[in-house]
């Protein structure tokens, strides 16, 4: 018997086509739908973000008091800054902060959860306690530790009642000033790193740990060779959000020395702000500004493209 032949003839449009030709509707509804979602954001971030810095940016180019008259000057302000003894200071202060706080808030923060590993009881406690002082208002800690640095203070008291010796005057030397902004800026942020290191560590499989400490490898080598390959984006995030940060401190030294003494502890940010509200040079702090800017995301660029050498996102 002869097999019968079932082969049927393309006709009309091809199935695939046909299920593609539908979805285009629905593709361009979720579309609609995805941009009256994002509105009220990217509105936002016009009107409060790339707004202000365009303008910031075109300030910068005036000689543009808040009273007055307002010329024009081009890069003017740039070149005054280049050539300011006072802005060169605050730039290298600004970098010693840097320089000192990210690895030490690093160090803190990922030494803290290594320790406080998923094997530890009531880690949750801890999380807790290291996180509070992220929680609570820059001003507040800034005001504590400011009773604690000053003369007659906890850490002055202590040492005059226990050696017989006075602390140094934290808040007015120049040599010590400068490590006390960094010592409180630590306690006060190295708690959200702390969390960002710790969730990275509890992803670890315990198995691969095991499995290497049976073959005999010791605490460090675990660290090095399963640990640290596998915390490396936590890392990389945690460094550049810090490194960020850091170079817009203001709160902590402008509190603590009020930039003192002299401009031994003044910053960047604090340059900025005395220029636009104390000397009214709105120009002239647009300009420290927008430095500022051009500084951060030359280094942010630099940290994205050496990060291909040392993260692993394929573990």
């Amino acid at each position: 018997m002869a097999a019968l032949n079932t082969t049927v003839a393309p006709t009309g449009t091809p199935p695939d086509r046909g299920v593609r030709a539908g979805r285009r509707p629905a593709l361009r509804r979720d579309g609609r739908y995805a941009s009256i979602f994002l509105a009220p954001s990217l509105v936002g971030l016009a009107l409060f973000t790339l707004f202000p810095t365009a303008m910031a940016l075109g300030i910068s180019l005036f000689d543009w008091p808040v009273f007055g008259d307002r010329a024009f000057r081009g890069f003017g302000n740039y070149s005054h800054l280049l050539h300011d003894p006072v802005f060169r200071r605050v730039v290298l202060n600004t970098v010693l902060f840097v320089v000192l706080y990210v690895p030490l808030n690093v160090i803190v923060s990922l030494g803290l959860a290594v320790w406080l590993g998923p094997q530890i009881r009531g880690r949750q406690v801890f999380r807790v306690l290291f996180f509070i002082p992220v929680m609570t208002p820059m001003v507040a800690n800034v005001m504590v530790w400011r009773l604690l640095f000053q003369p007659g203070g906890l850490i002055d008291g202590g040492l005059q009642s226990w050696f017989g010796i006075d602390a140094p005057n934290f808040l007015g030397s120049s040599n010590w000033a400068m490590p006390a902004i960094v010592a409180m800026s630590i306690w006060q942020g190295f708690g959200y790193n702390f969390l960002v290191f710790s969730a990275a560590i509890d992803q670890v499989p315990q198995s691969q740990l095991e499995s290497a400490q049976i073959d005999g490898a010791g605490p460090l080598q675990r660290f090095r060779y399963i640990t640290w390959p596998m915390i490396t984006p936590s890392m990389f995030f945690a460094t550049t959000l810090t490194l960020i940060t850091s170079f817009q401190v203001f709160a902590q030294p402008f509190i603590l020395t009020q930039g003192g003494p002299g401009v031994a502890t003044q910053t960047i940010v604090m340059y900025v702000y005395n220029q636009g509200w104390q000397f009214l040079q709105m120009g002239l702090a647009s300009a420290a500004g927008w430095v500022l800017f051009v500084i951060i995301m030359g280094i942010t660029a630099i940290q994205f493209v050496g990060q291909k050498r040392w993260v692993n996102y394929d573990i």
